[in-house]
């Protein structure tokens, strides 16, 4: 009667609609979260040093703050969040495949939007200031 209810124990993932569940199933500890801080401190280290530090052009340092945080971004899926293409029957990879685009989109969306911004913002020379004034004084 043991014999029937150990196996009964180990069986119970194939008769309630879990498939293989648990052959996939990580176990992450303190060293796994502990590198995880760590590469997220030199990630945000090393974009602070750079501004600090005028290291390089302010064009050039922008882009690379931007691809520091897009590498933090995938640290932190991975260390933090435990995405990974294993687990959950591959789900988490595409939530993670669906995060990368996302932050592509963001990305690229905020220096367009940032460029065009500052471009379209500079204050007018000459003709262009003078008829901006003359229409506030119509009324």
């Amino acid at each position: 009667m043991s014999d029937n209810h150990h196996n009964h124990a180990h069986d119970h993932h194939g008769d309630h609609g879990h498939h293989g569940h648990d052959t996939y199933v990580t176990h992450y500890s303190a060293k796994d979260y502990a590198i995880g801080f760590v590469l997220s401190l030199i990630l945000t280290a090393i974009p602070f040093w750079l501004v600090m530090g005028n290291v390089l052009p302010p064009d050039t340092t922008r882009y690379v703050i931007l691809g520091f945080a897009a590498v933090q971004v995938v640290v932190q899926m991975m260390y933090f969040l435990h995405l990974n293409s294993k687990s959950e029957n591959g789900w988490n990879m595409m939530a993670t495949l669906l995060t990368i685009v996302l932050l592509v989109i963001v990305l690229s969306g905020s220096i367009w939007v940032m460029t065009h911004m500052n471009a379209n913002m500079m204050p007018a020379m000459g003709g262009a200031s003078d008829t901006t004034h003359g229409m506030h004084d119509m009324q």
